[in-house]
């Protein structure tokens, strides 16, 4: 497993008589991304914040760094960089004050790259609810990050970013990973999760339902493999395959087989292959099978 950065066992939490999350457990080693998906009232954000140590919990424990993150928060602030759904920043602060004030929080000296990076850099005296939706979510990434902390918790990080910065921001969290930051990501954005998480948690009513690699929660799942084949005749005309854009599709659980009888039927009716695609299941398929179900199947 690796060296353990995080490590939750039988984790409770209650709100008056509502259990929001049902003993869960998981470990996440140093240097992983570690996603946390599922549905509206799943518990992620719960669990995230007890992470962060903003609510306490009513069992089990959480440890960040051998460190609990509600009574040791003094020791984990310059360890642990947080970038929360909606920010607590006053509405009047400017840019360039607020990556001013976090760096005086944590001791380090201000990185006006990071902004420039994030494309808010000319926005430095900007007031903070002048700015747009994405810009805001900007420089709460760029907040998160200034101490380069070594674990680092973003909550919907994407949410309101245009294409263009979730690449910047998507290649700011491979170089952190890179340089043995641990992060944990919690995501709706089912592609971003599959690109990024090395394991993922599925949260489904406040219990985890499956957890594992994006590539092994989508090879577990009933979903049929899909091969999508065109040809410069029409050799694969009259079998189960179903015709778009000019190709032919068809639906497998044995994608090695079905390749191979699609080769050897083009060849045998001395066709030409032009193009032949295999696509897994996608762990948003996979992640709208689970939560429609209420559970693995």
């Amino acid at each position: 497993m690796g060296e353990i950065a995080i490590k939750v066992d039988g984790f409770t939490k209650y709100y008056g008589d509502f259990k929001a999350v049902d003993g869960i457990s998981f470990k996440v080693k140093k240097g992983e991304i570690f996603g946390i998906l599922g549905p509206n009232g799943a518990g992620k954000t719960t669990t995230l914040e007890c992470l962060e140590g903003l609510r306490t919990i009513e069992s089990g424990v959480m440890e960040i760094l051998g460190l609990n993150p509600w009574k040791e928060a003094s020791k984990l602030k310059n360890l642990v960089g947080v970038q929360l759904q909606s920010s607590s920043l006053p509405p009047n602060i400017k840019v360039k004050e607020a990556m001013e004030l976090f760096s005086s929080y944590h001791e380090v000296k201000p990185r006006y790259g990071l902004l420039k990076r994030l494309n808010i850099d000319n926005k430095l005296n900007t007031q903070y609810h002048a700015l747009s939706g994405g810009e805001q979510r900007r420089l709460a990434i760029a907040l998160a990050v200034v101490h380069n902390p070594e674990i680092l918790i973003l909550d919907e990080p994407t949410a309101s970013l245009d294409v263009q910065s979730r690449i910047v921001l998507h290649d700011v969290m491979k170089e952190l990973k890179d340089s043995g930051t641990t992060i944990i990501l919690a995501t709706h954005d089912m592609s971003e999760a599959e690109k990024m998480a090395d394991r993922i948690a599925i949260l489904l009513k406040g219990k985890i339902v499956v957890i594992g690699s994006p590539k092994e929660i989508t090879a577990s799942g009933s979903a049929l493999t899909k091969v999508s084949v065109r040809t410069v005749g029409n050799s694969l005309e009259g079998t189960e395959s179903k015709v778009s854009d000019e190709y032919y599709v068809f639906y497998t659980d044995n994608p090695g087989h079905k390749v191979t009888e699609i080769i050897n039927l083009i060849d045998s009716k001395e066709d030409t292959l032009i193009d032949l695609r295999v696509e897994r299941p996608s762990l948003e398929e996979r992640f709208l099978e689970i939560t429609s179900v209420g559970g693995v199947r």
